[in-house]
């Protein structure tokens, strides 16, 4: 038996914050106590005194481009990237190459991770206008959710035929994630500064094409279509005030309709694009400061449950072209958790709210076996911060295949220092174990 002690640790679960041990035996959290814990003589202790001790987080939203994408990141460099952030576990999106339309398309997914993730894995099963017959085959006990983009996407993605959402919303059992953003407005406003400034549209106005009025018509429409319905509904990358408003305030528990906010809604605004230009070309946009603040509160408040990443990396050369050849999308596992610790040394979040958040909520949310929390019985899947250890993102130390980061430059005050997956030390101080692999998440549904 394999056991691990991890002592004087403040430990930060369920709303509380106190110093404490945590007794790991093999995959399993053992013992979670304020007093010493009696351990077999071969226990590995590790002194976490001075640092913070969190469930790993559960990233509901990622893009890691395998297969058919490979030339931008790879499961293994991405969830590598990611357990070095602290991210523990992660959900892939199905627009891969080819789309994940089929079971055996998904499946394939899943044989890849087994071989090569660094962490825990899920993989939505992508809708599309045709294909219900195949996600209504969708297991629910192994499979996190159904991904259905209602806006712009790659491949034959785009459902926008009213019938089939209709008939998508009415009969599918699981969990429906979606992207909204109406795909007329966004055309229409596209073609208006096409007429303008032919292809070399500034950037600046990405914003104002995939406009606040484009989302909140698509978010609106998911949202009657799950209500008719009671459709288990999840909302992904919030990125407007004025949507914040459709979404309740009551405990998760008594959701049928979810949101999620994604780390760069938080952190940046439309001022950032005269210095970042394309690196922080998203959809949905980063708009207004004052959608940021919007959301912010949105996620103190309760109408927002989640937080994730939107992890969706391109190079640096698709990055460096013109504003309508430069794809949107930027990478975000490595960095996401501190960041959102910075936001807590700027009195904007709680530790605690992070905590929730980013591991609790989405663990309740999706009803993840076992992870999400420190608790004993629960896959110990735990991440160590050291709270004082001030540091720089540079190219030196960007750990995904891309090699960039919109967080470049950024100086964090938390630092992740050691991160556990089903109870083995997988990132400890810049090393990883390379040899470990995780597991296919699984829902008790």
């Amino acid at each position: 038996m394999s056991t691990k002690l991890i002592q004087n640790a403040t430990i930060v679960n369920e709303g509380k914050r106190f110093i404490g041990n945590v007794l790991i035996e093999n995959e399993i959290i053992k013992t979670v106590s304020t007093n010493d814990i009696q351990c077999p003589s071969n226990t590995q202790i590790i002194d976490a005194k001075g640092k913070l001790l969190l469930p790993g987080l559960i990233d509901d939203q990622v893009h890691f481009r395998e297969p058919g994408l490979t030339h931008k990141a790879e499961i293994h460099t991405e969830s590598r990237a990611a357990v070095a952030g602290g991210i523990t576990s992660f959900m892939e999106m199905p627009n891969t190459v080819p789309n994940t339309l089929t079971q055996d398309l998904l499946q394939d997914k899943y044989d890849i991770a087994a071989e090569k993730s660094m962490a825990n894995y899920s993989f939505f099963f992508g809708a599309s206008n045709d294909n219900l017959s195949e996600v209504l085959k969708t297991n629910k006990q192994n499979v996190c959710g159904v991904k259905v983009f209602m806006g712009s996407s790659t491949g034959n993605m785009l459902v926008d035929n009213t019938e089939t959402l209709e008939n998508l919303f009415k009969e599918c059992e699981m969990l429906i994630a979606t992207h909204c953003e109406d795909e007329a407005t966004v055309r229409k406003n596209l073609a208006h500064y096409n007429n303008i400034y032919g292809d070399d549209i500034p950037v600046k106005f990405h914003p104002i094409i995939r406009d606040e009025e484009a989302c909140y018509l698509s978010s609106s429409k998911a949202i009657e279509l799950a209500t008719k319905h009671n459709t288990r509904l999840h909302i992904l990358h919030i990125s407007t005030a004025k949507e914040t408003q459709l979404f309740s305030t009551a405990p998760l528990s008594e959701k049928r309709i979810t949101a999620e906010a994604c780390v760069h809604h938080l952190w940046f605004n439309d001022s950032f694009y005269e210095t970042k230009g394309n690196y922080i070309k998203w959809n949905p946009a980063v708009k207004k400061e004052s959608d940021r603040l919007a959301i912010i509160e949105a996620v103190k408040s309760g109408r927002i449950d989640v937080l994730a990443t939107d992890h969706a990396p391109h190079t640096k050369e698709e990055k460096s072209q013109n504003y309508m050849k430069a794809p949107s999308g930027g990478p975000l596992v490595q960095h996401a958790l501190t960041a959102f610790l910075e936001m807590t040394t700027q009195n904007i979040f709680t530790i605690e709210e992070i905590v929730q958040k980013g591991a609790h909520n989405v663990a309740d949310m999706f009803q993840i076996d076992r992870r999400g929390y420190i608790r004993e019985g629960y896959y110990a899947d735990l991440v160590l911060v050291d709270p004082n250890q001030e540091w720089e993102v540079t190219p030196s130390n960007i750990l995904y295949k891309c090699g960039w980061s919109p967080f470049e430059g950024a100086k964090f005050k938390h630092k992740v220092v050691s991160t556990f997956i089903n109870g083995a030390l997988v990132y400890n101080d810049g090393t990883f174990d390379e040899s470990f692999r995780g597991k296919r998440l699984l829902f008790n549904r």
